[in-house]
């Protein structure tokens, strides 16, 4: 079938639900799009590709904002599957202004801004400078880092609602401390890397082993104030997008450590998300799994694609059920590759997804890091097919 993307060229896809679906051939149609990209969206710092607005124009922001490195990410694995030079000089254009943001001192999102635009760059090029920018981020991060509470602190806003918040989101910031050890051959980024995911595992979850997405903690002694969970629909709901962070998260932390907690806790996520029955059958998840008017919700699929990248790579540390991860995986590449979830406007791949429902903020738009999920999704899943291994796409 012929496929003529609005921006860009006509090329060939299978489409979803075929057997041959093929994850390279997804890649050479996103590496076309994202070259077309190149020249419809000007280099601009003060609006890198989040979204878009109501009236259907992009919704650009500054480099502060949390999912201000998704784009240069997104382009940063497109150019390791095609080895294009026109995507690599993209990626080093929008990855050369998050630069400052290594010393941003009012978030915990440093893993997102810095490590999915340097530290994907970093593992291409082996660029000395953007090792020393990582390890700058880190050191950042840590500065946020309670040992009273034993995690690190999310949010600064809302203060008259939280004394010290730790989202489940924190759970991806880890990475990037986990490499930094690697980086500087100091143990600090490591240690305290584990001692949040370790607070996150006693406090976070339920015994349905969905999850919280705000645990608040008095900074003077670590216990728990409150219980909160507020992007999802109610405060005892299980938040999708909060449970792909989970997954994924805690995926990472047994890659890091080998503690069987963290692999135990990801398997039990896995299964209560793939197995939830409120699950749609093409295994994109509404908003909330328990959002009150399901099937009349809308979908999240970002919240697929980051639990799609974290099944591929969990397939490889717990082999008894690689083959159920892989099937779950393949199923929501096959769906977002599909037309139904096909963004239209450019510079964005996948739509139908959430950013949050409660604040009406960014409801059934594309959103850039569902764009790079997928994509890297789709590189795990290729490097599986091709070579057995994720040893290409996973920083060891």
């Amino acid at each position: 079938m012929l496929v003529c993307v609005i921006w860009g060229a006509c090329v060939s896809q299978q489409r979803v639900g075929s057997s041959n679906f093929s994850p390279s051939q997804q890649l050479q149609i996103l590496t076309e799009k994202a070259i077309n990209n190149i020249t419809l969206i000007p280099l601009d710092s003060m609006k890198v590709p989040r979204s878009i607005n109501e009236d259907g124009s992009l919704h650009g922001v500054k480099t502060r904002d949390w999912t201000s490195g998704f784009y240069a990410g997104t382009f940063w694995g497109l150019y390791r599957f095609s080895k294009d030079a026109r995507l690599k000089k993209a990626a080093m254009d929008w990855t050369s202004f998050q630069k400052k943001e290594r010393y941003d001192d009012h978030t915990h999102d440093l893993g997102f801004k810095i490590y999915c635009s340097f530290g994907e760059g970093y593992r291409l090029m082996n660029n000395e400078d953007y090792k020393q920018v990582i390890i700058d981020a880190s050191e950042q991060l840590i500065q946020r880092y309670s040992d009273k509470v034993g995690a690190i602190r999310s949010w600064d806003h809302n203060r008259d609602k939280w004394d010290y918040p730790v989202i489940i989101d924190n759970m991806m910031n880890l990475e990037m401390l986990f490499v930094a050890t690697k980086l500087s051959g100091n143990q600090k980024y490591y240690e305290i890397a584990n001692k949040h995911a370790q607070k996150t595992l006693a406090n976070h979850f339920r015994t349905d082993n969905s999850s919280y997405h705000v645990i608040d903690y008095y900074p003077e002694n670590g216990e728990i104030r409150k219980r909160n969970t507020h992007q999802g629909h109610s405060h005892e709901s299980a938040w999708a997008r909060g449970q792909a962070w989970g997954l994924y998260g805690f995926t990472v932390t047994y890659r890091e450590t080998k503690n069987l907690q963290y692999l135990e806790k990801a398997k039990e996520i896995a299964n209560f998300f793939f197995t939830h029955p409120n699950l749609p059958t093409d295994k994109i998840p509404y908003w909330d799994f328990n959002a009150p008017n399901i099937p009349n919700e809308e979908r999240d699929a970002s919240a697929a694609a980051i639990a799609a990248s974290a099944l591929i790579e969990l397939s490889q540390h717990d082999t008894k059920n690689s083959k159920k991860y892989l099937a779950w995986a393949d199923q929501v590449l096959s769906s977002l590759s599909s037309k139904t979830y096909e963004a239209t406007t450019p510079p964005f791949f996948v739509t139908q997804c959430v950013g949050s429902k409660p604040h009406n903020s960014e409801i059934n738009v594309p959103i850039s890091y569902a764009d790079y999920y997928f994509v890297e999704a789709l590189l795990r899943r290729n490097a599986l097919m091709k070579n057995g291994s994720l040893s290409e796409v996973i920083a060891d």
